[in-house]
């Protein structure tokens, strides 16, 4: 079935096209880079991994509860509606739920590797070249892998949100080459990787699971890659310069933050934008989840020398200032430590079944043997 089919809502071309601005550059120097730049672009090469093979596909997802997520994360949880609907109808909510969550998360893998790929022409330093070309074939997999999910798993997408879009394509138009870290590592991976940690950290539901630990693990990279690149290109920009770049991040996170309501969902289900918004707003879940959410961001804009008092000032109105005292390395290590330990879990069980068949091997051939001998 193709992906079109599969669509709430069809969008209205196949294709989006983003005029590409800005030159690709090369560099002649090939002796010497960053030395921990350079780690981690040995670290990208180490760690890459198949979608197909790492992950237990064969796990089976129910499609009316894919996350497994309590329903006090659903909008429309204890509100007039809510008490109307049938056990099915809540089923179908979930449904759409997961179906749009993930959607946003496979475009915004899609635009990341976009994202990455104009960072290997457009940057000037070999080095960073050389990492972000590991990222590109992250952002590939990661795609892959969501699609999949979406596709087999759950049977329904959702077009991409209005904000989201936006951003990706302020981020993608700008001829400056600092842009896409700023506009993609910095905010939407900052964002979504925080989104990736509240679904993996609170669903009860195996495959789910799998697939946020591993693409975190390789986010926790990417994240890394745009403060070293940007913490040390912005110690050398003007002051001018730096307030350009931080009333973008404050359009971004704007943007971010009200993508994130789910008004596309609560739509498909009868009930008007304005109503939608409303309810939105009212979700306490939604409050905190929006808080947490810019636990990855905030700390990194302040890491890269972005804090100018406007920015401050937002981040006060959005009640997220206190996240800029976030340890973010911590948060990365934890990231990384979540995915090694599922797969020594799932080492260890696939050890216990391979020692499980040759006891019983040999059981069977001793038996056999005390049979014969009779």
């Amino acid at each position: 079935m193709s992906t079109h089919e599969l669509y709430t809502k069809p969008p209205s071309d196949p294709h989006w096209e983003v005029p590409a601005s800005g030159a690709a550059r090369f560099s002649w120097e090939y002796d010497e880079g960053r030395a921990r730049l350079l780690a981690l672009y040995q670290k990208g090469k180490d760690k890459q991994w198949d979608g197909a093979t790492r992950i237990d596909w064969g796990i089976e997802v129910d499609p009316y509860d894919p996350l497994g997520t309590p329903d006090e994360a659903l909008s429309l949880y204890g509100s007039r509606h809510w008490a109307k609907m049938t056990e099915r109808d809540k089923g179908d909510l979930r449904r759409h739920y997961a179906s749009w969550q993930f959607s946003q998360f496979l475009h915004g893998e899609q635009g990341a590797m976009v994202c990455a790929a104009r960072i290997v022409e457009s940057v000037p330093d070999l080095d960073a070249k050389l990492y972000s070309a590991t990222q590109t074939m992250d952002e590939a997999r990661h795609a892959e892998i969501y699609s999949r999910f979406l596709h087999e798993k759950v049977g329904m997408l959702y077009p991409i949100n209005d904000n989201l879009q936006s951003l990706l394509g302020d981020t993608l138009r700008d001829s400056r080459w600092d842009m896409p870290y700023l506009g993609m590592q910095v905010l939407i991976e900052g964002l979504a990787l925080a989104a990736f940690g509240m679904i993996r950290d609170t669903t009860d539901k195996p495959l789910p699971k799998q697939i946020l630990a591993y693409i975190m693990q390789d986010e926790a990279r990417h994240v890394a890659f745009g403060r070293m690149a940007l913490r040390d290109y912005y110690k050398q920009l003007s002051d001018a310069e730096l307030k350009e770049r931080e009333e973008f991040v404050i359009e971004g996170c704007y943007l971010m933050r009200d993508r994130l309501r789910g008004i596309e969902v609560l739509e498909n289900f009868g009930i008007p934008k304005k109503e939608a918004e409303e309810l939105s707003e009212q979700s306490e879940f939604l409050h905190l989840f929006r808080k947490l959410l810019f636990s990855r961001i905030v700390p990194c804009v302040k890491d890269i020398g972005l804090w100018g008092e406007r920015l401050q000032k937002a981040y006060l109105d959005m009640g997220v200032f206190d996240m800029g005292n976030s340890n973010l390395d911590l948060l990365m290590s934890e990231d990384e430590e979540i995915a090694e330990k599922l797969d020594q879990e799932r080492f260890e069980a696939e050890e216990h079944v391979r020692l499980a068949e040759i006891d019983q091997a040999i059981a069977d051939g001793a038996a056999e043997e005390a049979q014969a001998s009779r």
